[in-house]
């Protein structure tokens, strides 16, 4: 399936691996760009969440929920907790913002809107960081609040037993 640059995906996905976190996954050309975020994301713009760098994925895993069997890359169970669209804000291309360490970049999601930046702090390490916009509501805690599939409706252990 080709990349539509004109509207490019992004997918969060809740991992029960060796330890629960969160996979944020930007569609960049014919990939997903990825990030594990060991407490999700957040939309207080003062929280400022560790994401550290994983490999590349393939297009097709945006929609991927299940269980990934013991012995392979990433096993334990996975679901879709957010989905939608995302928009560069930078005048570079995404690539380039990778390359320099900074994206700004605009969800539109279920769960997660507004502007959202992820800056470089190491070789692996970078920040996951909302913006002051009308979207940024401190008070406000969807991991904690809104835990399920936004494509089944399902939690964790719901989907670890039909798989």
């Amino acid at each position: 399936m080709p990349a539509r640059q004109d509207r490019p995906r992004f997918v969060i996905q809740k991992h029960d691996a060796s330890r629960l976190h969160y996979d944020f996954r930007i569609e960049v050309g014919d990939v997903l760009k990825s990030w594990a975020v060991p407490k999700g994301p957040s939309t207080d713009p003062s929280d400022k969440r560790l994401a550290v760098a994983t490999e590349d994925h393939p297009l097709s895993y945006i929609d991927f929920e299940g269980t990934i069997p013991e012995g392979e890359y990433g096993a334990g169970t996975m679901l879709v907790w957010d989905t939608g669209f995302y928009r560069n804000l930078q005048d570079q291309p995404v690539e380039q913002g990778l390359q320099a360490g900074k994206i700004d970049i605009w969800l539109e999601g279920q769960k997660l809107n507004g502007g959202y930046a992820l800056v470089r702090t190491g070789e692996e390490n970078w920040l996951l960081i909302k913006k002051k916009d009308e979207q940024a509501d401190p008070s406000r805690n969807p991991v904690k609040s809104e835990p399920d599939s936004v494509l089944s409706g399902r939690s964790l252990d719901e989907i670890a037993e039909d798989t």
